[in-house]
């Protein structure tokens, strides 16, 4: 489990928050991440790896017309999944991963490309149909050191979400449970 992880169960934790995940070329490996952690199924909902074109449509609710002209791998098709599990499993933050780890490229998009989103109750930004961000990725490496760097750059995105929200009374109960630092 990376620390990345463990901060991320612990904050949503301190807040009472919940989380779902949709995958697609991290094929699972953020659910493991987030549920390696002790204490997670407190706010981890359930995760959809959603490997398959098709299924992003039919189970996360992403655009068909998205993904017939842009394909799969795609700022907004990142942004739509991370929408549509956090409705379909009903949780107050929604991850996503969409990209190519390789070997060969996808949907016109070379090998390293990887779109990561989350969705939550963040103020809607101008130009944004919801509380949602996505962060677009050229990553180098073979296939695992994609998909690892896939999963680290997702829950750092949150957690820059998280942190950036965080409420004084938060920011003291945090000072608290560490001694007063």
């Amino acid at each position: 489990m990376s620390p990345e992880a463990t901060e991320l169960v612990r904050l949503l934790t301190v807040r009472g928050e919940s989380l779902a995940v949709a995958e697609s070329l991290t094929g699972g490996l953020v659910a493991a991440e987030i549920t390696g952690v002790p204490g997670a199924s407190k706010v981890f909902r359930g995760s959809v790896t959603a490997y398959a074109t098709e299924l992003k449509r039919e189970l996360l609710g992403v655009d068909a017309t998205l993904l017939d002209e842009r394909g799969a791998v795609d700022p907004q098709v990142a942004g739509q999944m991370a929408a549509g599990v956090r409705k379909a499993l009903g949780a107050d933050w929604g991850l996503a991963t969409t990209g190519v780890a390789g070997p060969d490229p996808q949907d016109g998009r070379p090998v390293g490309t990887v779109f990561v989103a989350v969705d939550g109750p963040l103020p809607a930004r101008p130009g944004s149909a919801s509380g949602g961000k996505v962060e677009a990725l050229r990553l180098n490496g073979d296939r695992a050191e994609i998909r690892m760097e896939s999963v680290r750059s997702v829950l750092a995105l949150l957690l820059k979400e998280l942190a950036g929200e965080q409420t004084g009374n938060e920011r003291a109960q945090d000072t608290e449970r560490n001694g007063g630092f």
